[in-house]
């Protein structure tokens, strides 16, 4: 089986060419000795993989943290990312719908075919091989974790900031929803009464639009609140002699 030049200097050639490795790569619609089961491992083999890794490399971070970071690492939209990364994409075997669909860039079957080959290497060579593997294609983003702040998400963090300067939460409200039912687009709108501040926000997600008003919102708050104070004095007049 092919594989791609990353993935050669992550893995043997042994493991590569193994039965298990290639169901891995197997997608449902292609095969029914799929992938589906090693997914159901390797989502729990990354957890713990990644949760030690920073259970150890974080002695002082709180649990509400370390839990935002994994679920951070662990997502769809994460995996997907360093699927792309191994081209896994370029290897996966789908039958003809999914091929036709461009089921090779879909991120659930990426991030779902990155598990399974986790799970293979969990189950050729152990839980220190699989460790060393995830922590190979996650050495970039486990050098460069998010802070706390970035983690929280708009709402809460444009709450936190008001909040802390004595200043009313925003109010939210969903302008419209436009687009079929399938496809619908939500028009949300975040309003600061006391800041004079109304953003809004676009998504095909109610709670997504409002995120993304309460994103806008935060970087006004943000600018507003970096701009120094003026004086409420006034300057002085000199006396002039006659």
């Amino acid at each position: 089986m092919r594989s791609s030049a990353k993935l050669i200097k992550l893995l043997d050639q042994k493991h590569l060419g193994s039965d298990v490795f290639s169901q891995a790569l197997t997608h449902r619609s292609a095969s029914s000795k799929h992938n589906e089961r090693m997914e159901f491992l390797g989502d729990s083999v990354l957890g713990l993989i990644i949760t030690n890794a920073l259970y150890q490399n974080m002695p002082k971070a709180s649990e509400g943290y370390l839990s935002r970071l994994r679920a951070s690492l662990v997502n769809e939209n994460t995996l997907a990312e360093i699927a792309n990364e191994l081209s896994l994409g370029d290897f996966l075997r789908l039958g003809a719908g999914e091929l036709k669909s461009g089921g090779f860039r879909r991120k659930s079957i990426l991030s779902d075919t990155l598990e399974a080959v986790i799970a293979s290497v969990y189950l050729e060579k152990g839980i220190q091989a699989a460790s060393k593997f995830v922590l190979a294609i996650y050495t970039n983003r486990l050098e460069k974790l998010p802070t706390e702040n970035e983690l929280k998400d708009p709402k809460s963090r444009l709450q936190e900031v008001l909040q802390a300067r004595n200043i009313d939460i925003p109010h939210y409200e969903l302008l419209s929803v436009t687009g079929d039912a399938h496809r619908q687009v939500f028009n949300a709108e975040c309003t600061i009464e006391a800041l004079d501040i109304i953003t809004k926000g676009v998504s095909g997600s109610r709670r997504k639009a409002e995120q993304q008003s309460a994103q806008n919102a935060y970087e006004i708050v943000m600018q507003q609140f970096k701009k120094p104070k003026k004086s409420s004095k006034k300057p002085s007049k000199q006396s002039s002699k006659k």
